[in-house]
């Protein structure tokens, strides 16, 4: 006559992105920063005659910084968006197994 839930052994699991899936973002967080550098270094070198590395530089920084910044912000939108969907999977099966009761 007790309507309290039975207690299980089993932990309750995450609905965090899988290591593999954080992993991922990061690598591309790192690669987009990689292209963005070389890409404002390449546009700054090519427009400088005299050979002004240190603006070349500065606007390779800016690149990089720009590029992992979106990439960055894409990355944690998708990360969240996949925790609400397995969230959102797990309610959804623990209310079809109520019901099937």
């Amino acid at each position: 006559m007790n309507d309290q839930p039975a207690i299980t052994s089993t932990p309750a699991q995450s609905a965090a992105p899988s290591l593999v899936a954080r992993l991922l973002a990061l690598a591309a967080i790192v690669v987009a920063g990689a292209c963005g550098g070389l890409v404002g270094y390449s546009v700054a070198d090519l427009q400088c005659t005299d050979g002004c590395t240190a603006w070349a530089g500065a606007f390779g920084v800016f690149g990089a910084v720009l590029a992992a910044g979106g990439v960055g912000i894409v990355s944690v939108l998708t990360l969240r968006a996949m925790a609400e969907w397995r969230t959102g999977q797990r309610q959804q099966s623990l209310r079809e197994r109520r019901l099937n009761k």
